[in-house]
């Protein structure tokens, strides 16, 4: 007989005799107690409630102002007129609103919709991630997903494809400051910059040009999306370098939003002239919209939203409203153990053997 090898036998896949692997290390086992537990809910209660105060004092002081021009002037029915055959180059009307108290520091400005669902599964697959690119090869051919948003009715390919971008929010919107002296100042707003650095830079890129090969002529082959006003390498303008699909009011609507009733982000005040060094100030303002995007079709709403900026964000009640009632469940929770505790826990048998 041989001498049997190592490792192999019944007991080649004993672990090793060690603490760690025998499970013989020094363990705590901490006794839940009532002196040890209740103090804890009280402690995790107080803690939640500071933090929700604290939080709630935050964005009361982080002011948003909504205008609601779903509705204003003639635009609520521009769309019903063209559709009754009145021809329409511009429809443009205007809303006069009033800014309560001063926005001071950074003041950003947004558009809003209402009952808008870009979250549908149908919806947020109708687009082509490797057309938006701007690779040569895949601009004039969109991806089967865009359908219907394709081609057009002479099968020329679109650029940008799908639903998403064919549905691009595209109203104009300028505000006009009116001081006391009854003068008028347009508030001053930086138009880009406004998307994400990941999207601008690396997500969206037009197709390569140069001093001889301009943008319109990369795009030749494609058409716009059926309900543009303007094809894709003239969406600005007044900036060159805003044009295709890197173009930012572009990029800010094609991330879609989470829920029906959003904002996305139009524009941040510029803080470097006229009376608006310190922010926004209190006073009477005029809307202007060149109105371009139906609401009526879906049953939605269109709004301006003014909004500061603090270290937590916008004014969002959500989470400080959260800690709140977890500080009252959590409180109403250890009360509720106390009294079972103070009325039978001191009786004697408490499961303690």
């Amino acid at each position: 007989m041989g001498k049997k090898q190592a490792g192999t036998g019944p007991l080649s896949r004993r672990p090793d005799n060690s603490a760690f692997k025998q499970q013989r290390l020094p363990a705590w086992s901490p006794s839940l107690t009532a002196e040890t537990v209740l103090p804890t809910f009280y402690i995790v209660s107080l803690v939640c409630l500071l933090l929700g105060i604290w939080l709630l004092i935050t964005v009361e002081n982080t002011y948003e102002l909504k205008v609601d021009y779903t509705n204003a002037g003639t635009c609520g029915q521009c769309f019903t007129m063209r559709n009754h055959g009145i021809h329409r180059l511009d429809c443009k009307c205007e809303v006069s609103f009033h800014v309560p108290k001063n926005f001071s520091g950074d003041v950003f400005f947004y558009y809003g919709l209402r009952n808008f669902h870009q979250n549908l599964r149908r919806y947020m697959d109708s687009r082509d991630d490797t057309q938006m690119v701007g690779r040569k090869n895949n601009l004039k051919a969109p991806s089967s997903y865009c359908d219907p948003f394709t081609y057009d009715a002479n099968k020329v390919p679109i650029a940008p494809c799908g639903a998403v971008a064919n549905s691009m929010f595209n109203d104009s919107l300028s505000v006009m400051y009116n001081p006391t002296d009854g003068s008028k100042i347009q508030v001053p707003l930086y138009r880009k910059g406004i998307a994400w650095y990941t999207d601008k830079n690396v997500k969206f890129r037009n197709p390569p040009t140069n001093n001889t090969f301009t943008l319109k002529q990369a795009f030749e082959g494609t058409t716009q999306p059926l309900y543009w006003q303007h094809p894709v390498y003239k969406l600005d303008v007044t900036d060159s370098n805003n044009n295709g699909f890197i173009n930012d009011d572009l990029i800010v609507w094609m991330r879609e939003a989470a829920f029906p009733n959003f904002k996305k982000l139009y524009g941040v005040l510029n803080r470097a002239q006229g009376p608006f060094t310190e922010g926004l100030p209190a006073g009477n303002y005029t809307l202007s919209i060149n109105y371009n995007f139906p609401v009526k079709p879906f049953r939605g709403q269109k709004e301006l939203v003014i909004s500061m900026v603090s270290w937590f964000g916008g004014q969002n009640y959500f989470l400080p409203i959260a800690y709140l009632v977890t500080s009252g469940l959590i409180l109403v929770t250890a009360v509720v153990l106390t009294t079972v505790y103070v009325k039978f826990g001191k009786q004697g048998n408490n499961m303690e053997e």
